[in-house]
């Protein structure tokens, strides 16, 4: 599903017209964006979560000459699959009403 599809199906499921379902997803990634960049833990009950994690400094190699080196500390994402989607990635229909 890409992005045309998604804000249709929302505007259809909540039976919006497509703009305004488009401002929507808009604005819930601008809230999520902020809410992971400051360390926030973004949690919707039952589908996903959503948190900024800290990678440790860790020594990795160099693809074309194979020596070793240093890959620094950083910050990644991590994402966590809730009920509802694991349910739906089971085929299991009956919980996701």
């Amino acid at each position: 599903m890409n992005r045309s599809e998604l804000i249709a199906g929302v505007a259809q499921k909540a039976g919006i017209p497509r703009n305004q379902a488009e401002k929507v997803l808009d604005a819930l990634g601008d809230v999520v964006t902020e809410a992971v960049h400051k360390g926030d833990k973004v949690s919707l009950t039952g589908l996903l979560s959503i948190e900024r994690v800290m990678r440790a400094p860790r020594t990795g190699r160099n693809p074309q000459t194979g020596e070793p080196l240093s890959i620094p500390a950083g910050y990644s994402v991590r994402l966590s699959c809730g009920s509802r989607l694991k349910a739906a990635a089971r085929g299991d229909l009956r919980t996701l009403s």
